[in-house]
């Protein structure tokens, strides 16, 4: 499982839940979260968390995704991507 789209569809399925039921838990069209599955569309953090409590799963299981989901739409066609994840990841380790 690579994105929070694929990972909500397969929760979504095993707990034979409908992708009405989920838009409506969300306040969103059926057709978006349907997107959202494909990896065609993103929902906002608050959203993520939100699924986290209507799945019961860790709100870091999701976001972890979710993030994933964002940075690679950002980086997915350049060049230095590893390089600049690298230094991030440095930069990050000073400030945590």
């Amino acid at each position: 499982m690579n994105s929070l789209g694929e990972k909500i569809r397969a929760m979504r399925e095993s707990k034979d839940i409908l992708l009405r039921q989920v838009a409506a838990y969300l306040e969103i069209d059926t057709a978006l979260i349907s997107k959202i599955e494909r990896g065609e569309r993103r929902l906002t953090r608050e959203q993520v968390i939100k699924l986290a409590n209507y799945y019961n799963v860790t709100d870091e299981e999701l976001l972890t995704l979710w993030l994933s989901d964002k940075l690679l739409d950002t980086i997915e066609n350049e060049p230095f991507a590893m390089q600049g994840l690298n230094k991030a990841k440095t930069i990050l380790k000073t400030l945590i």
